[in-house]
């Protein structure tokens, strides 16, 4: 890189050595320190992108948008490349979080996104297409991967519903990191394997004002419990039979390639760490089948107070001599 008629190969020992120390701190939460650091690299190599992309980064683990924003534009002025530099993913999440939007249009085509809509470029990126993936809630904590559409690069509409202990809600949208961190596969009829990265979240972009209720229903077969969940689908919210969607794994597991939608049946997953009717916390699977059906079926679903009730009693009036409900109780 050319700088003021000098050539510069590589940074400085000191430089590795500031910033080598600092990645060490951050690991150990210690971000304040860390910042001390990076910033005095900076002061010594400021002609290195790889100075304020690493200043970028620490902000964007302290969630200080407007100063991860103001180091990732001087990261992308210093690059030497037009466009895939994760410089500009991290500014676009920056962008994002704080809703500058032709920033984060910006960003995202010059990471080498395609961004409809160019019409409006004031307006949020839409329309890109990037299917469903899942979302880790709380990596730091008890982490619960559950699946959700991504909206654009860096933020996902949350589509399971979480389980009560994650103090979260279905329709949510979560503002999530870059790198992928683990695999869910869904294996079709035709033998066919398809992969969905799993991202981590960084924070809540949007909360949901839809309550999350538990109950307990008698459903016979699985038709029966398939029918409550297309109930709620067609009045616009959700239901998800928690005795057969949720697993626990181990965090290795959770951060690997897993496929989705095992765990129960003749093919028992190693990975799952639940035993049948007693979900964990820790992962959503699509919707599969066993070959052992139990009747009490522990149920979370979305929908206003005011409907969940008629949607629960609508579920039975259909088919009384298989269905029943009880112990509803609102739990987020």
């Amino acid at each position: 890189m050319r700088i003021f008629g000098k050539v510069r190969h590589r940074p400085s020992a000191s430089w590795r050595q500031a910033t080598d120390r600092a990645f060490t701190l951050i690991g150990d939460g210690r971000y304040e320190d860390a910042g001390a650091l990076l910033t005095r690299a900076a002061d010594m190599e400021p002609w290195l992108s790889e100075s304020w992309f690493n200043l970028a980064l620490l902000h964007k683990f302290r969630h200080d948008w407007e100063q991860a924003r103001a180091a990732g534009l001087r990261a992308v002025a210093l690059l030497d490349r037009e466009t895939g530099a994760p410089d500009w993913w991290n500014v676009g999440i920056a962008a994002t979080a704080l809703q500058d939007w032709p920033l984060a249009r910006r960003a995202w085509q010059a990471y080498g996104l395609k961004v409809p809509g160019e019409g409006s470029p004031s307006g949020e990126p839409s329309g890109m297409a990037l299917g469903s993936a899942a979302v880790r809630l709380s990596p730091e904590g008890e982490a619960e991967v559950v699946w959700g559409r991504r909206l654009d690069p860096a933020r996902i509409e949350v589509l399971s519903i979480p389980l009560p202990s994650s103090g979260r809600r279905w329709g949510e949208v979560v503002l999530h990191d870059g790198v992928p961190h683990g695999e869910r596969t869904i294996t079709a009829g035709d033998g066919t394997v398809r992969a969905y990265p799993v991202f981590d979240e960084i924070e809540m972009w949007a909360p949901s004002p839809v309550p999350t209720w538990v109950v307990l229903l008698e459903a016979a077969a699985e038709a029966d419990r398939d029918a409550l969940e297309r109930l709620a689908a067609d009045a616009g919210f959700a239901a998800e039979d928690w005795s057969s969607s949720v697993r626990l794994l181990c965090r290795t597991c959770s951060e690997s390639r897993m496929p989705s939608d095992e765990g129960d049946g003749e093919h028992l997953d190693p990975h799952d760490h639940s035993e049948p009717g007693h979900p964990g916390p820790l992962g959503h699977r699509t919707a599969g089948s066993g070959s052992l059906w139990v009747p009490e079926r522990e149920c979370g679903i979305a929908a206003p107070a005011a409907l969940v009730r008629g949607l629960l009693d609508g579920w039975v009036a259909d088919s009384p001599d298989t269905r029943e409900w009880r112990d509803l109780e609102e739990v987020c």
